[in-house]
């Protein structure tokens, strides 16, 4: 832009708008910064950010954006690969307030929602009665249907179902003069009656049906847009649907609600809309794994599958499944893949009856056997297909995990053409880009002939900034020679914007223009987005060339060449986004409060803008760092559920660490650092102890360390575990083998009694219980950013119990956060001469939930050692053991 919008509006301008909004309205510099950057390679700060709770907020937000010549950026979730939802006008995020599934008509099959609601969260209610909404994309937990509208959203199962325009009933919203309208289907007679006033509504319409009503226009459109066997045509504005409806002799119903959707937010503001639904598909379902050899085996094997009703047919290359190998969940997540393919294509197959489903299956893998395509045909059934399809959808994030400066780049990962010429169009993009030194990754909706193909590019680097452009400008022209689609499920936003005018021809480009002006005349729609777009390698993350120094840090971040970097493996996926109803750990805080602000992504972009911008000495030293990452509850679910492996618990207590090297440290955090001490003192008086804190000093000390009243402080029974181990126990005469017990700062004063009963236990197993002088685990201190301490701890127990555990002699833990920390914290902190001792510590390191699930596995411990009563149990996972464990050990160990 040629003008700074926040120097242009008066702050007070924006004061008075806030005061007199029924939502929210945030212009701080923090809130800015994190609404500057989405899922794509784009940063612009926005002027503001906009929570509305209603309509009259939405009109507000128009009238404002009109006088004060600046414009709104709709968003929801923040997934866009394009740049959608990035700009310098005001961020209009639906998602908080504006999430209501207002009505549901199960007989007639749809939904009337506001655009907040996410897709999987409208699908749990959805299933009670039989139906869902079934474009679903990977990021369908966090997805709104605003935004699937916003980008006409297919996913896997568009070949059976369609994409979201194709569920389009109405469209409700503002236009920009401010007025409510709704689109819906129109007959003929419909159509000419309603015309008949000359508010912006009619002009929109008969704007439209003028022009469509021209043979000669429609001809224009049937040349230039994308094959029609094409189902995932989303480049331009969807004229080519409007073109093919019974109005003009087509096959459709016209409904200019199938032209916003796909508009990327650039025509009106929607406030609710009427979706269709299907019948949730039958329950027997199978997924064949065909594994492949090269590319273009499997994009032959996937001509022959498309020749079945699939339901979702979609690619996976060596890249991408490589990467599966160092993510802790998607490792597990593997346990269909045979060997080392150059490809895999998952094939989806559902039927009514289960001899329908194996003469279907058996039939696929016959033919594609007959034909010499793929080497291997794993079937996978029932629950585990959930794996399956959990791999595939964490192919985005995953590819964040490329170690260097070298990333994956989404801006020719959208292109579509006809099933028939998906081989030799992949060849030919091959070759193509082969002659820029590249090699692509491929992956997904093969059968819908779309396959996201990605450059690996280092966008800090001049020389490859230019490759980003020509490599996307170069596919354009590879794309217009099939006659296919640059754009098929992300939209066109910044990145493909600049190549419309190429892919659909001048005439049709200018009626674009023609288009929005009429629609919006002061471009107050998400301006710069599908026309007039910026140049698509500028605005970028990072500044061309930008030499910035990695922080010297006390943890050890070689794996990902330092401190920032690993703030940069978040790709803004979203993944933190997901609500309590899709299941797992992260991010807690972000479901409490459905703010952005609570993300992990969020904390990854506080972290990523200041430590790149910043001019301090001390780059950590930021109350907006400390302000974003204080609702972090150091869960650790980012460390297995982000595709990325963001590992925020490690990055905040860095941050903690650095920041008060230019603060003091306050009480409350050198209290809890240091309360194994604090208990050791108070085990001398045990009685006393507790008696002042239940009573007013105890009251006292929470009000000066900031505890609520009503939370009540740890007390400490009144015998160790360690002095009754002394006093009470004996060893079995003969024991299967002997075990260390780790007696962590936690069970050792407070949780004692759970302590006597853990050894008891594995006593009454015949396993000899050893307890070994060590230091406390330092999980206090590691929280609370005391990391010099926790470091002392970490090397002392290092090297008492490198000596001592080994695959004979186990360690065993019973507090997950510490006992876990050998495997996490202990290897990133210890000095460099303990790095390898502690590394191999890990593989011998158990929770004892793990312990007694491998022992019984092992066959070590039989069921008849225990009770055979019957109890129904309600289980609470530990946050840590979910993330470096798993809790299926405890069901294991329950069962």
């Amino acid at each position: 832009m040629s003008r700074n919008l926040e120097q242009l509006i008066d702050i007070n301008s924006l004061q008075r708008l806030s005061e007199g909004m029924e939502g929210e309205l945030l212009y701080d510099d923090v809130m800015r910064a994190l609404y500057a950057t989405d899922a794509s390679v784009y940063r612009a700060m926005p002027l503001a950010v906009a929570y509305p709770r209603s309509d009259t907020d939405i009109i507000q937000l128009i009238n404002f954006a009109t006088e004060n010549e600046t414009y709104l950026i709709p968003r929801a979730a923040g997934t866009s690969l394009a740049g959608q939802t990035v700009g310098e006008g005001i961020v209009v995020d639906c998602s908080k307030y504006l999430n209501a599934i207002i009505e549901v008509n199960a007989e007639e099959q749809w939904a009337l929602v506001q655009p907040g609601v996410v897709r999987d969260e409208l699908n749990k209610e959805l299933s009670t009665m039989g139906l869902f909404f079934s474009p679903i994309t990977s990021t369908a937990n966090r997805a709104t249907i605003g935004g699937m509208v916003g980008n006409n959203s297919s996913g896997t199962n568009s070949i059976i179902y369609g994409t979201t325009r194709d569920k389009i009933i109405e469209v409700h919203g503002i236009l920009s003069d401010g007025s409510l309208v709704t689109f819906r289907n129109e007959s003929t007679q419909e159509y000419s009656s309603k015309i008949k006033s000359d508010s912006l509504y009619d002009r929109i319409r008969e704007h439209l049906h003028s022009s469509l009503s021209d043979d000669n226009f429609r001809k224009l459109i049937e040349q230039n847009y994308p094959k029609k066997s094409i189902h995932r045509r989303n480049t331009g504005y969807a004229l080519d649907v409007l073109s093919n409806s019974r109005l003009y002799g087509g096959e459709s119903q016209y409904n200019i609600g199938k032209l916003i959707c796909g508009s990327e937010g650039t025509l009106m503001m929607i406030t609710k809309i009427k979706i269709a639904l299907d019948h949730i598909p039958p329950d027997h379902d199978a997924v064949i794994a065909v594994h492949c050899n090269s590319i273009d085996e499997s994009l032959r094997a996937t001509q022959l599958a498309m020749q079945y009703e699939l339901f979702a047919c979609e690619l996976m290359d060596k890249i991408i499944l490589d990467c599966t190998k160092e993510n802790e969940l998607q490792n597990s997540n593997r346990i269909f893949v045979e060997g080392d393919p150059e490809a895999i294509l998952l094939l989806d197959i559902r039927s009514n009856t289960k001899e329908e489903l194996d003469l279907l299956t058996g039939e696929i893998v016959d033919h594609l056997k007959s034909n010499n395509l793929g080497y291997a045909y794993p079937l996978i059934h029932g629950k585990n297909t959930k794996k399956v399809w959990q791999l595939r959808s964490a192919g985005l994030g995953l590819l964040a995990n490329l170690k260097g400066d070298a990333k994956a780049v989404a801006c020719i990962e959208d292109t579509a053409v006809d099933l028939d010429d998906l081989p030799n169009y992949i060849a030919d993009f091959n070759e193509m880009l082969a002659e820029y030194g590249q090699r692509s990754i491929h992956y997904a909706h093969a059968g819908a002939g779309e396959i996201h193909l990605r450059p690996i590019l280092n966008l800090k680097e001049k020389s490859d900034r230019e490759k980003f452009y020509s490599i996307s400008k170069s596919t354009a022209e590879l794309v217009k020679k099939y006659n296919g689609s640059l754009s098929g499920e992300h939209g066109d936003g910044r990145v493909r914007a600049p190549f419309i005018p190429m892919m659909v021809g001048p005439e049709i480009y200018a009626f674009y223009h023609e288009l929005k002006q009429i629609w919006d005349p002061y471009n107050i729609f998400n301006r710069g987005k599908i026309l007039d777009a910026e140049p698509m390698n500028e605005s970028l993350r990072y500044d061309q060339d930008q030499d910035i120094a990695e922080p010297e840090t006390i943890f050890d971040f070689n794996e990902t060449n330092g401190f920032l970097r690993a703030t940069e493996k978040c790709n803004g996926s979203g993944d933190c986004r997901k609500l309590p109803l899709s299941g797992g750990t992260m991010c807690p805080s972000y479901q409490a409060t459905r703010n952005e602000k609570d993300t992990t992504r969020a904390r990854a972009n506080i972290l990523r803008e200041y430590l790149t911008r910043s001019n301090k000495k001390n780059r950590f030293d930021h109350q907006e760092i400390k302000e974003v990452l204080d609702l972090c509850l150091s869960c650790k679910g980012c460390t297995s559920e982000c595709p990325s492996n963001v590992n925020m618990t490690i990055m905040k207590s860095e941050v903690q660490y650095q920041y008060y090297k230019s603060h003091r440290i306050p009480i409350r955090a050198l209290l809890f650092a240091h309360i194994n001490n604090l208990n050791r003192l108070g085990s001398i008086f045990p009685r006393f102890y507790n008696f002042m804190l239940d009573s007013w000093p105890g009251r006292l000390i929470k009000r000066i360390i900031g505890v609520h009243e009503k939370r009540s402080l740890p007390l400490i029974s009144t015998v160790s575990l360690r002095k009754w181990y002394r006093k009470e126990y004996e060893a079995p005469d003969s024991p299967i083998k002997e075990v260390i017990l780790f007696v962590d700062e936690f069970t050792n004063y407070n949780d004692v009694q759970i302590g006597i009963k853990a050894i008891k236990l594995l006593r009454s197993l015949n396993y000899n219980v050893l307890l070994v002088d060590h230091q406390e685990s330092g999980r206090a201190a590691f929280s609370k950013g005391l990391l010099e301490k926790a470091k002392r701890h970490a090397e002392y127990n290092v090297k008492v119990f490198g000596k001592k555990v080994s695959t004979e002699t186990p360690l065993i833990g019973i507090e997950p956060s510490a006992i876990l920390s050998f495997r996490d914290e202990y290897p990133r902190i210890v000095g460099e001469h303990l790095r390898e001792a502690s590394e191999s510590l890990k593989s011998n390191v158990f929770t004892i939930d793990e312990f007694i699930a491998t022992e019984y596995l092992a066959k070590n411990i039989d069921s008849s050692s225990f009770a055979e009563d019957t109890n129904h149990i309600k289980l609470h996972g530990h946050c840590h053991q979910k993330a470096l464990s798993d809790i299926n050990n405890t069901v294991i160990m329950l069962s």
